[in-house]
């Protein structure tokens, strides 16, 4: 077959060459082998001979030239588009993956796409075959009509918005409005090949831009057929690719990111990118939006948008969280119950009982007198105005990201988006899976249908399979909770008897030293449990054949979703709910499984533990997550191109140093949305107990931008552009941890928090008008007799005092109701429920009152809509009759005269009746 981009070339190079030295090229398509070439030369004459080894030279050092960083075929004009590269092994089932590749080529011809095949020769590695794709004028014109693609009719005289005073002081955080809007703003029109003239086409070349090139050859690729197999119709790229009849199908980069393109190469969009985004010396700047928008399209671009405007919400948060650990710094030196438990006088002589039966022993309330100052930090009398203020701000920031959202839907042209049609396409899978086919309602076509009753064993498997993962977790959670409990008595034995470890207990408590223990054994385990369920949970949405890719995607947020709630929250719901509930008291513990005694709190409550293990897993997680995002492509890219035979870029050609990266992937999205709302669950569901996890998150979201915009200018090969004009699912995920969020910190402030049994002391209970808090410790502690205790729980070593203390409002042994629960313990009860109604309420009413009031479009948006909608209207109205003046051949002033003859009829007629 002739190569006609040779033959260009050999053309204006040599016309003294004779046909036969044409011929002689056109033999193949790829780069002649040096035998070959030989026999060329040697069945020359000795003239032809010398040129036609010039000329070859020369082509082959201007291959060579272009090919370190071209972006089109070997004539210099034709883009690349889009790049299939496949091996050609010789395993059993080469022929038929070769059959498949010639006549899915073959079809791609077919619809008008140019191919031009590389050599598996000239590729770096010696065995990969290159197939470059490109969609000339008549495909794009005809897809883009297909698609409803966007093209620009006239620019807009909408002026952008203005700068406001607060702008000039964010000066050093603005980028050059170059980069900032790399163009200007259109009114636009969907395409129509039909109406041509109607857009502003400068230059056919450059007129679509390079994402929607790649997204159109890729809905090509995508419903390409390749043969029939088994009496079924098989189609689409993603089935080769999962037969690894092609290893790999991806658009191409702009170019190298450290380096800005050399003509004819178009503006290297990849290396703007990287230079005003992807480094982190520019963490304190604006994002591009709109450079990422249209590099990567509007679905990658609007997730940055979103965690860009996340990260802006944080802020606030984190400096309220600031102020209120500041708060309790300050205040800590002050604070009455800390100051009593340190106090020899007071906390040193209480006895307080054992926390574990017989290996334990008796301890004095003052060894928890750091924990107790500690715990002071989280739990203050700001605890209970952060929590409402979390309530409040999570309302802000949903309602202000859907005006964003709204601002967004009209800057990128996506007022009358409907969903992608990409989305709401059939999938290749469930059509090769249907049997059956039906009439669709509304486009009046047969299309493939798969009945309920074949689907529903599969369903009932996933629902199964996420059942048993979620039991999986909670089993794990208990046994941590069990070696909480088997190690607590090791610890407590071990510390008492060392003497060495007398200081280290100053700080250091058995209680301490299990918490942190069992925390990072339940981060470890957290992670490994997610790593498994993420391969199981896309098997299983596979197997239950969803419709749509927007199926699919549904179906596998809600089952990962559901399985990293229960995974990651679990053990914070534990401790801030169960842990120290439901202990009992001396004499008459409650025990897991008959054999664990249920573990205490400490004097002080359980917020400093829900601190500890939400400060443990919220930043393990993030530092894991942000070191495996940049270690794990970077690894593997620097593996693949150790196994070429060259480790640098330079000497070798685009497609192939695009080949060597990581490829993102249909799902790589999905698991950054899950961990930034994963993240937004610790920083809204337990913020209560830790103020400062807005800020660590804050400080985690400007790294986490910073990583994914290099990992995906650098690491990554360019994505397929799709179009989106939400988050999707994940807003309803986001409204629905807000709800719940104002619950967890009620009950946290009420049950895990020591704030409302203080508040009643203060106002029923002290006796102390100049510091009422006076006294506080002992009134929160009972009294136990010693004798009481069962013979197989109490120490067995013999004590000079008969009673012992423990935390609980219960009567003294002296009393004729002794241990049951006092009427101070109903009064704080009711107290903490009435506490729970009335916090609750008050953040409710705030959040529907400030919805009501927040508008979801804001007014200047609408108004630049009806202005564009306007705007675009009376262009098509003007360009239509225009051309149909045009066609009916009339002048403008007669077609004019009789448009007013006839106006005057019409007006006649009425004033008549």
């Amino acid at each position: 077959m002739g190569d006609p981009d040779l033959l260009e070339v050999l053309a204006e190079e040599g016309e003294k060459v004779n046909k036969h030295i044409d011929y002689s090229f056109q033999m193949s398509e790829q780069s002649l082998s040096s035998r070959e070439t030989s026999f060329l030369i040697n069945e020359e004459t000795m003239p032809a001979k010398r040129f036609n080894l010039f000329l070859r030279r020369r082509l082959m050092f201007q291959k060579n030239q272009q090919s370190k960083d071209s972006i089109f075929f070997r004539d210099g004009i034709r883009q690349i588009d889009f790049v299939l590269s496949y091996v050609d092994d010789v395993k059993k089932d080469s022929e038929l993956k070769a059959e498949r590749r010639k006549e899915f080529e073959t079809n791609l011809r077919k619809t008008g796409l140019e191919l031009e095949i590389e050599d598996k020769r000239d590729s770096e590695d010696g065995r990969t075959y290159f197939v470059k794709i490109h969609a000339p004028w008549e495909v794009l014109v005809t897809y883009a009509e297909v698609l409803g693609i966007k093209m620009p009719i006239k620019e807009s005289d909408i002026p952008r918005p203005k700068h406001t005073p607060i702008s000039y002081v964010l000066g050093p955080v603005r980028l050059p409005l170059s980069v900032k809007y790399p163009h200007p703003e259109y009114f636009t029109a969907q395409f129509s090949r039909h109406r041509q003239e109607l857009f502003l086409i400068e230059d056919q070349a450059t007129f679509f831009p390079s994402s929607s090139r790649n997204r159109i050859v890729y809905y090509i690729l995508s419903r390409c057929p390749f043969g029939i197999e088994d009496g079924k119709k098989r189609f689409g790229i993603e089935r080769l690719l999962n037969s690894n009849t092609y290893s790999s199908a991806y658009p191409l980069h702009d170019g190298q990111y450290w380096k800005p393109s050399e003509p004819p190469n178009p503006t290297n969009e990849r290396y703007t990118l990287h230079q005003n985004w992807a480094r982190f010396s520019y963490f304190y700047k604006e994002q591009p939006l709109d450079l990422i928008k249209n590099y990567y399209g509007e679905k990658i671009g609007i997730y940055f948008v979103f965690l860009g405007f996340y990260t802006e919400m944080l802020f606030f948060a984190a400096v309220v969280g600031l102020a209120c650990f500041i708060y309790g710094l300050l205040s800590m030196e002050h604070n009455t119950s800390s100051t009593e438990i340190c106090d020899p006088e007071i906390g040193g002589q209480m006895i307080m009982c054992p926390l574990c039966d017989q290996v334990c022993d008796y301890w004095r309330l003052n060894s928890t007198c750091l924990a107790s100052k500690f715990s002071h930090l989280f739990d203050n009398e700001s605890t209970v105005f952060f929590a409402i203020f979390m309530g409040i701000w999570v309302t802000l920031f949903l309602e202000f990201w859907k005006q964003r959202q709204a601002r967004l839907e009209y800057e990128w042209d996506l007022v009358d988006f409907e969903e992608e049609q990409q989305q709401l396409q059939l999938r290749p899978e469930f059509e090769a899976m249907c049997k059956h086919r039906k009439l669709n309602a509304v486009t009046k076509e047969m299309e493939p249908y798969m009945p309920l009753y074949t689907r529903i064993p599969w369903y009932f498997l996933s629902g199964a399979t996420v059942t048993l993962w979620m039991s999986l977790v909670v089993t794990s959670m208990v046994a941590v909770i069990v070696y909480r409990l088997s190690v607590f008595a090791t610890f407590a034995s071990f510390m008492e008897s060392d003497a060495s470890l007398k200081q280290v207990k100053s700080f250091l408590t058995p209680q301490i030293t299990t918490s942190l223990t069992g925390s990072c054994l339940n981060f470890i385990v957290i992670l490994i449990l997610n790593f498994f369920y993420e391969k199981i949970s896309a098997w299983i949405t596979k197997m239950e054949i969803p419709r749509t890719y927007q199926e699919y995607e549904s179906s596998l947020t809600l089952k990962m979703f559901l399985f990293q709630f229960v995974n990651f929250y679990s053990s914070c719901f534990y401790v801030a709910f169960f842990k120290g509930k439901f202990v009992g008291y001396p004499g008459k513990y409650t025990y897991l499984f008959n054999e664990w005694r249920s573990e205490e709190c400490d004097p002080g409550g359980c917020l400093i533990e829900l601190t500890t293990q939400l400060t443990i897993i919220m930043t393990g997680k993030q530092i894991f997550g942000n070191i495996k995002e940049a270690i794990y492509p970077l690894a593997l890219n620097w593996w693949r191109r150790r196994k070429a035979r060259t480790n640098s870029e330079k000497l070798y050609s685009r497609w192939e140093q695009d080949h060597d990266l990581e490829s993102f992937g249909p799902l790589g999205l999905f698991y950054e949305y899950l961990e930034t709302v994963t993240q937004f669950g610790f920083v809204t569901l337990f913020v209560a107990s830790f103020p400062l996890a807005p800020l660590l998150a804050l400080i985690n979201n400007i790294v986490e931008i910073r990583v994914d915009a290099w990992k995906l200018t650098t690491q990554y090969r360019r994505t397929v552009a799709s179009k989106a004009h939400s988050i999707g699912v994940w807003q309803d995920i986001l409204y629905g941890m807000a709800v719940l969020s104002v619950a967890t910190n009620a009950f946290i402030v009420a049950f895990t928090s020591d704030i409302i049994p203080r508040l009643v002391y203060y106002y029923a209970y002290s006796t102390n008008a100049t510091q009422p808090m006076t006294g506080y410790v002992n009134n929160s502690l009972s009294v136990f007799l010693i004798a009481d205790f069962p013979n197989h729980t109490a120490p067995s070593e013999k004590r000079d005092f008969i009673t012992c203390r423990y935390r609980d409002y219960r009567y003294p042994p002296d009393d004729e109701n002794k241990y049951f629960h006092n009427m101070q313990f109903w009064h704080v009860l009711a107290a903490k429920m009435t506490f729970i109604i009335v916090m609750e309420h008050v953040v409710f009413l705030v959040k529907f009152l400030l919805a009501w009031m927040i508008p979801d479009v804001p007014k200047d948006v609408v108004e630049r809509i009806k202005r564009e909608k306007l705007m675009t209207i009376k262009i098509l109205h003007d360009f239509e009759l225009n051309k149909l003046k045009e066609n009916l051949g009339i002048n403008s002033n007669e077609f004019a005269k009789h448009v007013m003859i006839e106006e005057n009829k019409a007006q006649l007629a009425k004033s008549t009746l």
